[in-house]
This record gives C-alpha cells, sequence and structure tokens, in this order.
C-alpha cells in the first residue's frame, strides 16, 4: 500500500503526526537534571503566565501532591515562584522567574543545536524537503493545537 500523502486519511495523518512528535520528543529530550514533566510545567508558566497550582496539576495531567512537590523543587532552584493573584488575594499563583527563563532558553539552545546537527547528516535535498514541510506544517498544527477543546477525545455530545 503505497499512497502518496495527499491520499492520506485524517487517522493515518493524525498516526504520522503523533509518530514524528513522539521520535524527535525521544531524541531530543535532555534528560540530565530536569524531568519532561518539570521542563513542561516550566514551559507552561513561561507561555500562559503564573498560574493555580490545581490548574498546573491537571494541564500537566498530574495529581496536586505531584505537583505542589514539583514546585516546591522549582521554588528551592529559584526557577518559579509564588505570587498573589491581582485578582483575589486570597489565591497564590505560581510564577516563572527569570532564572526559569533563562534555563528553559538554554534548554533551548542546547536542544536546536543537538537537532541542528542530525540534519546536518541529511543531504541538501532533504534538509530543503523537510524545510518545506515544516513550513507547510508548523502553522497547521499550531492552529489544530490551539483549538478549545484540544487534548482530549472528540465531544460526542453534539
Amino acid at each position: 500500500m503505497n499512497r502518496e500523502v495527499d491520499e492520506m486519511e485524517p487517522e493515518e495523518i493524525a498516526g504520522a503526526l503523533a509518530d514524528v512528535a513522539g521520535a524527535v520528543v525521544r531524541s531530543l529530550v535532555d534528560r540530565r537534571g530536569m524531568s519532561f514533566t518539570t521542563a513542561s510545567t516550566l514551559g507552561r508558566l513561561e507561555r500562559e503566565g503564573p498560574s493555580r497550582l490545581t490548574a498546573l496539576a491537571v494541564a500537566e495531567g498530574v495529581a496536586q501532591p505531584s505537583m505542589t512537590q514539583l514546585v516546591q523543587r522549582l521554588e528551592n532552584k529559584g526557577l518559579a515562584t509564588r505570587v498573589s493573584d491581582p485578582d483575589d488575594g486570597r489565591v497564590t499563583l505560581v510564577a516563572i522567574t527569570d532564572a526559569g527563563r533563562e534555563v528553559l532558553a538554554e534548554r533551548r539552545r542546547e536542544r536546536n543545536a543537538r537537532l541542528a546537527h542530525r540534519l546536518a547528516a541529511l543531504s541538501e535535498d532533504e534538509r530543503r524537503a523537510l524545510g518545506s514541510a515544516m513550513r507547510t506544517a508548523l502553522p497547521l498544527v499550531r492552529r489544530i493545537v490551539d483549538e478549545p477543546g484540544w487534548g482530549g477525545p472528540p465531544d460526542d455530545k453534539a
């Protein structure tokens, strides 16, 4: 079954995207000193701003006690801090610090350098084809994952 990519069904495209994402993540994750969940939590705080601990736990798919421990470790390392909610002084939010932003930036620089090193092994034609595919796929994937309700199965209640 050797069909063209433009003939792929949505389920096949979904599987291919998941395979690509998994392969890239597995090959590029820097497992030295910071877990995937820790890096993901810091990244979420950087992207979305200060958040309630309970919301972080739900978003990262971990139990609240586990997120509490993770946030305490981040605080101890100076990568996160707790701040008052400007809308409700009784609520405490978790926020990334400048040191946390710098750690993420350094991890991204190292990750990109590792990937660039691997890409250098491709031929010029292969790099050009991959670059073209990324220019097409990235905006589409971002639009898909930014849609409300992303992250779960389709809602069959309609």
